[in-house]
């Protein structure tokens, strides 16, 4: 299975991608981390030593860049990969970015996103701005203001494939959200049973943790 994680900074996004990991494999299984970061902490952190400001298009074709690479290059690997595949962040990160920024969306990113194979499941992390704000402040090594992760947030929910996210609350403990993400992937699992060709509608699915039949 391939899973993709996506949602505001703060949300939780490796944390989750990174337990997810580590329980299905604790339960025997094999499971593969495959981030897909764009580089914005170390340029945030960079301009803010030199004391410049990047300009937002400069830094979005940066972003776009090394994002794009990484996504390819998890993607190769996810396809050699037999096993439970998650991804932390994807192309989608960077459209919302971009929606938050008043940029366009361009061309090259949704064609990307129609003609890589399609993940099994796209987990969007949904979070309060002000419990991601905290969360961000409290890791210190970066920063963001409360208004961009408010206005990122509703990116998100305006992308045009955001319906077909699954949404899953972020807030709380760290292990409840792996509860909410394990059940989200269970179900998930049950649905590509019960509609693949052939298959009776009361085809049971199995959980890549336990082995349980459902």
């Amino acid at each position: 299975m391939l899973i993709v994680l996506t949602g505001i900074d703060g949300s939780g996004k490796t944390t989750a991608a990174q337990a997810l990991v580590d329980a299905a494999r604790q339960a025997g299984k094999s499971a593969l981390f495959l981030p897909n970061y764009a580089g914005r902490r170390r340029m945030s952190l960079m301009s803010a030593t030199l004391g410049v400001r990047m300009p937002t298009r400069l830094a979005d074709f940066l972003e776009t860049a090394v994002r794009t690479v990484n996504v390819l290059n998890s993607h190769r690997r996810a396809r050699r990969f037999q096993g439970l595949a998650v991804m932390d962040r994807h192309l989608h990160c960077q459209l919302a970015l971009r929606k938050m920024h008043g940029l366009p969306r361009g061309r090259l990113l949704p064609f990307l996103i129609r003609t890589l194979p399609q993940p099994d499941l796209v987990v969007y992390l949904d979070v309060d701005p002000h419990e991601a704000h905290a969360r961000v402040a409290a890791r210190g090594t970066d920063s963001e203001r409360l208004e961009d992760l408010e206005c990122l947030r509703g990116a998100y929910q305006s992308l045009p494939e955001f319906p077909r996210f699954t949404s899953i609350t972020a807030g709380g403990p760290p292990s409840e959200v792996l509860s909410r993400l394990q059940a989200a992937l269970a179900a998930s699992g049950r649905r590509a049973v019960e509609f693949a060709p052939g298959n009776p509608a009361d085809t049971h699915s199995h959980s890549i943790f336990t082995g349980k039949r459902y």
